[in-house]
């Protein structure tokens, strides 16, 4: 039997082994294509650094496709402000499509006001491709060549015509496209591996607009590339006509199906805030030597006490650090709420632990869009075991009798207060019509996840920690040494 039992457990840690390598997270498994393939974009948020505030694409006055379909997104997405939609841009894999007309917009005031405040705050458009972001290439300008990106395209910009000082607004209505391919060599198939994009304004003209075939005279009839001289940028005003257009390149590349996401690693690597870093940095160890010194001072005037004393009568009554075994292990004024600060810890500190060991498995990688922000949420739900169960025990230690009252506030207290935070500020975010603003429906499941799972495994932790014997004692110098 026991041989028998040997073998059954060999062939299955071999098929373990042989399953390893087919095995791929779910919705990140590479695709392949063959020339011709369609390849549809999607849009997703407007985002900027300097507000915070992530929009939907269609916030803005661009073209809009026939019906507005919004992909499968998973709670960290919609967490993140995430609203991933399909748009009018469609691609033919490794196929050319140069200067390609979409649509024609009227901006109105509103629109054109929205456009404005977008380029103000230096708001960048968000796109992905067969999961992959669109990026903009970064040209160095200390003259090192370097390959950096940088996340998506800027809306636009601001500037003034030559020989004029009024600052305009101008949109980058024209988007220049290369994909990059990795080609398999024994098949015809191939995996996308980079989405480049170079974003351009310009005024473009035409004589008459026929919305089934539209065609513009800052394009070459023959070709269909852009005029040498248009270089007009496309200005944004009240009762302007912007004219979208976008053209596409594809080109070769050796980098392989796994290696698409490294370029990304290296995006915004000058933006390390060094002076704030070594200020922080400063500050902390100058007030550490404050406190240090104090102490210290502390220390050497009650040990020259203690030399003095030493050679008057014992008897006189102790001072200073003496003092200090009879209150190290005196049950403090607010126990309870000791307690509750500790369980909320554990809490923390186990999911900040199980989330990094996640992270470095490969099962929070970049591909996977708001896996991190998923883990987390989860992973704070089903700690709430740990939060319960060592709230109790710590509590059971100070000879503490209602432990329920202490899971009420361990379940109850922080989670109350954060929720009560973000209702609040998911409430301003509404009120500007931002993307961040939860839709009802993920409140009301966090708040299934905190009813439903969160609070339950705090009782049933503290139910254990509570009624199981504890053999925790109060540590003293001797027991160092036994």
């Amino acid at each position: 039997m026991d041989r028998r039992r040997s073998l059954w457990l060999t062939v299955i840690f071999i098929s373990l082994l042989s399953s390893a390598h087919s095995f791929y997270l779910p919705g990140v498994a590479p695709r392949n294509f063959q020339t011709g393939d369609p390849l549809n974009i999607k849009v997703n948020k407007l985002s900027s650094t300097k507000t915070q505030l992530p929009y939907d694409y269609y916030f803005l006055k661009y073209c809009r496709p026939t019906k507005i379909v919004n992909s499968a997104e998973n709670l960290g997405e919609v967490l993140r402000g995430d609203r991933i939609e399909n748009s009018v841009y469609s691609f033919q894999m490794r196929q050319e499509q140069p200067c390609q007309v979409i649509c024609k917009q009227k901006l109105n005031a509103e629109s054109a006001k929205n456009f404005k405040e977008m380029i103000d705050d230096e708001y960048r458009v968000n796109m992905i491709l067969d999961n992959l972001p669109v990026a903009v290439l970064r040209q160095r300008r200390d003259g090192i060549k370097s390959i950096t990106y940088e996340h998506g395209f800027r809306v636009g910009f601001k500037g003034n015509y030559a020989g004029s000082k009024e600052e305009k607004y101008f949109i980058n209505n024209h988007l220049s496209f290369r994909v990059m391919y990795h080609k398999d060599p024994e098949t015809d198939t191939a995996r996308i591996v980079g989405f480049e994009v170079t974003p351009n304004s310009i005024n473009h003209e035409y004589k008459e607009w026929d919305e089934k075939n539209p065609q513009v005279t800052t394009c070459n009839e023959k070709t269909k590339d852009l005029v040498p001289g248009s270089s007009v940028p496309q200005e944004v005003d009240a009762d302007k006509d912007v004219v979208f257009t976008y053209d596409v390149s594809f080109e070769g590349s050796d980098v392989k199906w796994a290696s698409r996401w490294d370029t990304y690693l290296l995006m915004n690597d000058d933006q390390i805030h060094w002076f704030s870093i070594i200020n922080s940095l400063m500050i902390v160890l100058f007030l550490s030597g404050m406190v240090a010194m104090i102490m210290m001072r502390t220390l050497y005037r009650d040990i020259a006490n203690y030399n003095q004393l030493e050679t008057q009568d014992e008897a006189q009554e102790e001072t200073g650090w003496k003092l200090v075994h009879g209150d190290v292990f005196r049950v403090p004024t607010n126990s309870g709420l000791l307690c509750v600060y500790v369980g909320t810890g554990v809490q923390i500190f186990g999911m900040t632990l199980v989330t990094m060991i996640f992270a470095l498995l490969g099962f929070l990688s970049p591909s996977n869009r708001g896996g991190l922000m998923t883990a987390m949420v989860l992973l704070w739900v089903f700690m709430g075991l740990l939060a319960g169960y060592s709230s109790a025990r710590f509590y059971k230690m100070f000879k503490g009798t209602e432990w329920k009252r202490i899971t009420l506030k361990t379940a109850f207290m922080f989670p109350g207060i954060l929720f009560a935070i973000f209702f609040v500020l998911n409430a301003l975010i509404w009120e500007e019509h931002s993307s961040g603003a939860l839709p009802f429906g993920t409140m009301l499941a966090l708040v299934c996840l905190w009813f439903g799972i969160s609070v339950p495994l705090v009782f049933v932790g503290s139910y254990l920690g509570y009624k199981i014997p504890s053999h925790w004692g109060h540590p003293s110098f001797w027991s160092c040494f036994h």
